[in-house]
């Protein structure tokens, strides 16, 4: 499947186990945040927006029931969920499938499965995700919406325009001709290689965060990049 743009919040308190996931998941094209304790998990969530949580349930500070419950129903977050955890029996996974998990892993598990696990939640749930996250830049395109690590861009028609196409190819060099093809298929004429230039200009200027590479970067000769993973 597709992982472009996907990312994952693993919450998982023994370091060891979420570096592990954290490696399964990577090589298979997924953007990876984690968390080590229940309020970090909350803190994290609001700030990248994932498009799918791995939830230990023994957690640090906050049980991972109760980041559980403050996801489903304070923030209404429907983003899909699967939870870990060490109790086997029946009536602990049906209370988790309950309260809102999509899945449960039991552990001790295998990283491979869970993966699987994943893909086969998202395949069920990819209605609910409905956004493109690299680097803590989130675009809603069904809801017209840009977040950079919670805090909202606000975007022209044009730009949101020009950076969901950017997102939607990641590290792809697309030519100006390419931009002005897809984003005014019926304007062709009367947009300029020019007016591409003023608008990735504009949307650089308002994607510009402290202690950032460049997002979109020129490529002398050919066009522009949007540069999803940092170098």
């Amino acid at each position: 499947m597709n992982t472009k743009g996907k990312s994952i919040l693993i919450v998982e308190d023994d370091y060891k186990i979420r570096q592990l996931v954290k490696l399964y998941l990577e090589k298979e094209g997924y953007e990876v945040f984690e968390a080590g304790d229940g309020e970090e998990a909350l803190t994290s969530f609001n700030s990248f927006d994932p498009c799918f949580v791995i939830l230990d349930l023994m957690l640090p500070k906050m049980s991972g029931e109760d980041v559980c419950q403050i996801l489903r129903a304070d923030l209404k977050a429907e983003v899909p969920l699967i939870m870990l955890t060490a109790k086997v029996d029946e009536e602990e996974r049906i209370k988790g499938l309950k309260m809102g998990a999509d899945d449960y892993v039991t552990k001790p598990f295998s990283p491979a499965e869970l993966v699987a696990r994943v893909e086969s939640v998202l395949r069920r749930t990819g209605h609910r995700c409905s956004k493109i996250t690299f680097r803590g830049l989130t675009v809603k395109p069904l809801r017209g919406e840009v977040h950079y690590r919670g805090e909202t861009i606000q975007l022209t028609k044009h730009e949101f325009k020009l950076l969901y196409f950017f997102m939607r190819h990641p590290n792809q060099i697309l030519s100006r001709e390419q931009i002005i093809e897809e984003l005014y298929p019926n304007h062709e004429k009367m947009v300029t290689e020019r007016t591409i230039d003023v608008h990735v200009g504009k949307l650089r200027e308002k994607l510009k965060f402290d202690g950032t590479q460049e997002l979109i970067e020129t490529v002398r000769g050919m066009g522009y990049r949007f540069a999803a993973f940092e170098s």
